[in-house]
């Protein structure tokens, strides 16, 4: 983990937690080896290094659970639809001088992610045209080329490691020979770009395929994507909350 001095001050990774899971109620503080989950996200982030990092939440339980550990949790409203609207009253409270500049939106169900890949959804941020940043990983198992649970990023290479995003879909895409990309709902905003992106409204093909980033790239927003090797295990159940227990505890790796 970086030193607190490295850290980027322009920059903060925000982490919306809810207690209102239909699957998993109360996940984001599901135990796992004597830790809630929220912390193992937050411990991630940390080591990550790349900038100050909280929790966004509208729990007083989640809000307590951070910080008795030292960390930090800003109350929201409790009527967000997403966490791109949590993270944003965030940010106003976080920084009401608007000193950051880029926001780091990474979901609290994520314990397994490497803090490479939190590091990675930045770099596309580099260059001054992209507004949005996320990740994105090979498909290798075939199955999931057709699971509609697997959301697919259709981009073109605009660099090693890289695509600019044309359209995110459930389907199997694109046709014929080539890789198939899953993206991982990470994502990095310019502070700009996320308070355009939270004052749209809901777009025709976001309700179609569930998926909110398409409203971004119907209203001409681009959203570059880095690919990263390895896909974090979402909790979203009980047995996913056994096999991040299983990896946590080195048995094994995420691949």
């Amino acid at each position: 983990m970086a030193p607190q001095g490295a850290l980027r001050t322009d920059l903060i990774v925000l982490i919306p937690a809810r207690m209102q899971a239909t699957r998993l109620p109360g996940k984001p503080l599901a135990d796992i080896h004597g830790k809630p989950m929220i912390l193992h996200v937050l411990d991630r982030a940390r080591e990550a290094g790349i900038g100050i990092s909280a929790v966004a939440t509208d729990d007083d339980g989640i809000r307590a659970t951070v910080e008795r550990a030292g960390g930090r949790a800003i109350m929201t409203r409790a009527d967000h639809q997403t966490g791109s609207d949590r993270i944003f009253e965030a940010l106003g409270k976080a920084d009401a001088a608007g000193e950051v500049s880029i926001v780091v939106n990474l979901q609290g169900d994520l314990p397994t992610i490497e803090p490479e890949s939190i590091r990675r959804v930045v770099t596309p941020l580099e260059d001054p045209a992209v507004d949005i940043a996320t990740l994105g990983v090979q498909i290798t198992e075939a199955e999931e080329k057709t699971n509609p649970n697997v959301v697919k990023v259709v981009g073109t290479p605009v660099g090693p490691g890289r695509l600019r995003a044309l359209y995110f879909t459930r389907a199997t895409a694109p046709f014929g020979d080539g890789p198939l990309y899953h993206h991982i709902g990470i994502y990095a905003y310019r502070r700009t770009a996320l308070e355009r992106f939270v004052k749209l409204p809901q777009a025709t093909l976001e309700k179609r395929e569930k998926l909110e980033q398409l409203r971004a790239l119907e209203a001409g927003m681009r959203i570059d994507v880095a690919i990263v090797d390895a896909v974090p295990l979402g909790v979203d159940t009980p047995a996913d909350l056994e096999k991040a227990r299983a990896l946590l505890a080195g048995k094994q790796r995420i691949s």
